[in-house]
């Protein structure tokens, strides 16, 4: 599709859509959100963007192996599950601690196993998502 509207909106959609995805991630842990729906925020953009510009534009703007992206995800969620059992607790129990970050301010950040195992969720349907809608562009 050569549409010069599509792809002027598509430039200005996309960083919004990425940076809107990130702030559904990191409150999903909490509250509703999380890796499974900013994934899917962030493969609508590549959609757009693979429909503004051609399959071979989305191509290029992801240099990655998508079959590999997905794998890390999945590495990524199941390993969130193994801290709670070294703890002696059930695999995939939330385990949390506190990290101090200079130039954040005095109060510490706490950073659990449900944020990467979010992280991996969102990976996985990144890549999935991405996937299927490419080959489904090639054809």
């Amino acid at each position: 599709m050569n549409s010069l509207i599509l792809q002027t909106t598509t430039r200005m959609l996309m960083p919004l859509m990425l940076l809107f995805s990130v702030v559904v991630l990191m409150r999903g842990h909490s509250d509703p959100g999380g890796g499974f729906v900013g994934g899917l925020i962030v493969a609508a953009a590549f959609a757009l963007y693979g429909m503004a510009n051609g399959p071979e534009a989305l191509k290029k703007l992801l240099p990655i192996n998508l079959q590999s992206f997905i794998g890390c995800g999945l590495l990524l969620a199941f390993c969130a599950g193994l801290p709670s059992l070294v703890m002696g607790g059930g695999f995939m129990e939330s385990q949390w601690g506190s990290v101090m970050i200079p130039g954040l301010g005095d109060e510490p950040l706490h950073v659990g196993t449900p944020v990467f195992f979010d992280i991996g969720v969102y990976f996985v349907v990144i890549g999935v998502v991405t996937l299927f809608f490419q080959s489904l562009a090639e054809r």
